[in-house]
């Protein structure tokens, strides 16, 4: 029961950090951001194996205008449709739609939208830094993601609509799963100029990084709290099974069985029982997973609306990884070994005559 459990745990564990970093990375950001590129390298050159997309996007600082007020903000040039098709954000939209390519549209966040008392189909004034650009754009439609980040600094257009000197390219760039960054980095690093920045999830994400790794630490304590606790109830239940059967223990020492053959029965016999426990829990473990995971996962969105690490969607779905497969039952196997110490013990102390006159 404790192994088929536990498997389980580790599984939905698992899933847990899947589903906070598919909805922080998948909303917008990417699991690598690539800064100050050169209008030389296409977003194909970044296509190596492992990635699945590669977004381009242009930031330009500037200033939001209308109807008598103006906001610092950061507008950033998208592809719509792939966009759409990659990222959550289209998701996250209260009113209206996607900017459409080619056209002099905005998307804006429900707080810039309640700043400047404006909906769908109003036009606002944006301007750079330099004072160099003006757009004017039309609203196409308004989002709420509940970051901050990207409901007070951002707004966004088609790309089109920047001119492609008006600052250098950014790339977000999605990894398929289980690729970590770190490889696809350091292929970056030796193919691109010296002067291109990167940044993983890890990096702009501290905060999630460490919470994955309290949550991967939690899984540990509960793992081995669990079967210390198991592991007392199985010496008990030997002790009490010895002690029953303390008369067959008394006469195969008085037929010469040493202490020692005696102590490797106790513990082969627990490493039986142990091994046939461990192999039930593991198949019910495993297929509990699976089902729970082809029902569609595990719905927490009740417990989770306002938790920024699931902005996009909060369902669960159990993964099964070597950790979570086989910590459970190599843990039940340590603590099983030391359970049948005392038992072990209990035989070996006690001279056969002792035994046959306690019985």
């Amino acid at each position: 029961t404790a192994v088929a459990a536990l498997i389980f745990l580790s599984a939905l564990s698992v899933g847990v950090k899947d589903a906070m970093l598919r909805n922080t990375v998948g909303l917008f950001a990417g699991h690598i951001t690539v800064y100050d590129l050169p209008e030389s390298i296409p977003p194909q050159d970044l296509r190596t194996a492992g990635v699945r997309a590669v977004l381009k996007r242009r930031y330009l600082p500037g200033v939001l205008s209308g109807d008598g007020l103006a906001l610092p903000l950061t507008l950033c040039g998208i592809d719509p449709a792939m966009e759409s098709a990659t990222t959550a954000l289209d998701k996250k939209i209260t009113a209206g739609r996607y900017p459409g390519s080619g056209q002099a549209e905005i998307l804006i966040s429900c707080d810039l939208a309640r700043s400047f008392g404006v909906g769908v189909g109003e036009v606002l004034r944006f301007e750079n830094r330099q004072g160099n650009l003006a757009l004017h754009l039309r609203v196409a439609g308004i989002f709420q993601t509940g970051l901050e980040t990207l409901d007070r600094g951002l707004a966004f257009c088609p790309l089109d609509r920047l001119p492609d000197g008006a600052a250098p390219w950014t790339a977000a760039v999605f990894l398929k799963p289980e690729v970590t960054p770190a490889a696809i980095l350091h292929d970056y690093q030796q193919r691109l100029p010296a002067t291109v920045r990167f940044e993983s999830w890890e990096s702009q994400m501290p905060d999630l990084r460490q919470l994955i790794d309290l949550e991967a630490v939690s899984m540990v304590v509960v793992i081995v709290l669990v079967f210390g606790v198991v592991a007392i109830g199985i010496a008990c239940s030997f002790v009490i099974f010895i002690i029953r059967n303390m008369r067959e223990y008394g006469i195969l020492k008085a037929m010469g069985v040493t202490t020692a053959e005696m102590a490797r029965l106790i513990m082969a016999k627990v490493a039986l029982m142990n091994f046939a426990a461990c192999g039930a829990g593991l198949l019910i473990g495993v297929l509990t997973v699976l089902v729970v995971a082809q029902l569609g996962g595990i719905d927490i969105s009740a417990f989770t609306s306002h938790n920024r690490y699931f902005a996009v969607s909060g369902v669960i779905f159990p993964r099964l990884t070597a950790f979570s497969l086989w910590a459970p039952p190599a843990v039940s196997l340590v603590f099983s070994a030391l359970a049948g110490i005392w038992p072990a013990l209990l035989v070996a102390r006690k001279r056969a005559a002792d035994i046959l006159r306690m019985v």
